[in-house]
């Protein structure tokens, strides 16, 4: 795609330049948007805290990071000639080839020319005078522009324990997602990772290959099912490619987008032996089938969650050697799938390796990190090197770490205190021209599908715009009421929203969040499609047009 009337380069001495957008984060959502504006000659920069492109992909360098999507449906499918020519080696590609992906992403489309990497925004101000947005960096630049886009990341705000003592330890730390670009060894350390959600396991099962000795620590335990990863040959790449088009309608078909869809039936309405025969083919089964293909009513009936749990602690028995350690690797605060479900390679054989200890800290809280280690209420542990695995502030944290002001100085965080209020999770009333990407209140699912949906529909919305000569865009306030009620009452039944988790709001490491929310879109991918084109049909309906 040509770029039109692209932005000049920016003078070291310019306090402030002007631009038609500015897009905040360079990850998969942000690239896309940069594509997608310049077909509407507009005049953008993108701002992007890190020094490449990529997002999650360029930040979570962690071992281990790789998709737990097949690769081949995480791609973008807007470029057949970008489909051509890339081939997967994986089917569940790691960290690495998905960052090598996206920078020849940003390579094929000259996208870095409109990029201004180590630019971490630190507030957004909206002027009602101006219909402009001030935008600032944390190292004094600033910017306007008439449209704000945020691509910030569902999961991109992370977050360290509330542990005293963190600052004091002498050995090697970080957290996950701010992993060294420089390789890191483990040959001969004693290791701590603190965490076992979904990147703690990912990289728990890389550290104990080489580590001297590995200590888990353990506050909530997950129900993982195994990835299952294999290579992909040039034939086999070639079978995958031929099937695109009808993979890409079957992925906008599908409740999440992936490529497993939920069985119709339930749990209870087969025979005992046919359900342990069908959760069997899930267990050995790559990627979600066993969370998003299973029985229609594991997330909403009681029973039939309690079964599909059990068969899944079952596995862990017999995976696990010590029943003692098998059982504090079972979860009993949640049921199987109302938690993300971390896809594992070998993870459960870790804890039968004499180079691994687990421990539960719900039995011996962790009361400080000290400067040789972690010091729990029975024990100090000397260590190497300490792993925080301890998660994000996720979906709506990212938001809440700027200073973003609509009309009147209203504060984005105050808005949103007790969840998020949005119309279609794109806009916020009293924050005229600012537009979300993979905001609260999307369907989210198989991400690259949702961007891809979310960016074509926000650079709909700024063609009409262009077209009628709007410069100001506001979610009127009875849209916002009846989006959020909407997202709300589509939690009712949901076995999701009785959980604590990230897919809730909560964090016990965020002050404020300790109570459970509904920031996400339940509903299915097709259902919110079909709204959003409903709004767009009826010449943006629900949207302030001036």
């Amino acid at each position: 795609m040509d770029a039109v009337q692209q932005a000049e380069p920016r003078s070291q001495t310019a306090a402030t330049q002007d631009f038609e957008a500015v897009i905040v984060g360079a990850g998969m959502s942000g690239m896309y948007q940069l594509i997608r504006l310049r077909e509407l000659g507009m005049r953008v920069r993108v701002l992007e805290a890190g020094t490449g492109v990529g997002g999650t992909w360029y930040w979570n360098r962690y071992p281990g990071a790789r998709f737990d999507s097949e690769s081949y449906s995480y791609q973008f499918s807007f470029s057949d000639e970008l489909l051509r020519e890339w081939d997967w080696s994986e089917h569940f590609a790691g960290q690495p080839e998905t960052l090598r992906y996206l920078n020849h992403v940003a390579d094929k489309f000259d996208l870095r020319r409109d990029i201004e990497f180590k630019s971490r925004i630190v507030s957004a101000h909206w002027s009602e005078a101006t219909r402009n947005w001030t935008i600032a960096t944390e190292d004094g630049r600033r910017y306007t522009a008439r449209f704000l886009l945020t691509a910030l990341g569902p999961l991109s705000a992370p977050t360290m324990p509330n542990i005293p003592g963190v600052e004091s330890f002498q050995g090697e730390s970080c957290h996950t997602a701010h992993w060294p670009h420089e390789p890191v060894s483990f040959e001969g350390k004693r290791v701590a990772v603190i965490g076992t959600g979904a990147t703690g396991v990912q990289t728990i099962q890389e550290v104990a290959k080489t580590a001297k000795h590995l200590t888990v620590f353990q506050r909530t335990p997950n129900w993982c099912a195994p990835l299952l990863n294999a290579r992909i040959g040039k034939e086999e790449m070639e079978r995958i490619r031929a099937g695109y088009p009808e993979m890409w309608q079957r992925c906008l078909e599908t409740f999440s987008c992936f490529l497993h869809t939920p069985e119709p039936r339930k749990t209870f309405e087969v025979s005992a032996e046919e359900r342990e025969a069908f959760w069997e083919k899930l267990y050995a089964s790559p990627g979600f089938g066993i969370w998003v293909g299973n029985f229609s009513d594991i997330l909403t009936n009681r029973e039939a969650n309690a079964a599909i749990s059990d068969f899944v602690a079952r596995k862990i028995r017999q995976r696990v050697k010590d029943p003692k350690i098998a059982e504090k690797l079972i979860p009993k605060n949640h049921g199987f799938g109302t938690r993300r479900v971390p896809l594992e390679t070998k993870y459960y054989e870790v804890y039968n390796q004499d180079n691994v200890t687990l421990v539960d800290i719900n039995e011996t809280p962790i009361e400080r990190i000290t400067p040789a280690g972690i010091k729990t209420s029975d024990a100090e542990y000397e260590f190497d090197m300490i792993i925080y695995a301890t998660g994000f502030d996720a979906i709506t944290g990212s938001f809440d770490r700027i200073d973003i002001q609509g009309t009147d100085g209203t504060k984005l965080k105050d808005r949103w205190k007790g969840g998020p209020k949005t119309f279609l999770g794109v806009m916020v009333d009293g924050f005229p021209n600012m537009l979300m990407l993979m905001g609260p209140h999307m369907a989210l699912g198989n991400i690259p599908r949702s961007i891809e949906h979310n960016v074509d529909w926000v650079t709909d919305l700024l063609r009409y715009a262009q077209s009628h000569n709007l410069t100001r865009l506001e979610a009127a306030p009875e849209a916002v009421r009846e989006w959020t009620d909407h997202v709300l009452s589509l939690g009712d039944g949901l076995l999701t929203f009785e959980v604590n988790s990230w897919m809730t709001g909560v964090n016990s490491n965020v002050e404020g969040k300790q109570v459970r929310i509904i920031n996400r879109y339940a509903g299915s991918a097709p259902a919110y499609r079909a709204r959003c084109d409903e709004v767009a049909a009826k010449g943006y309906e629900g949207i302030l047009q001036a």
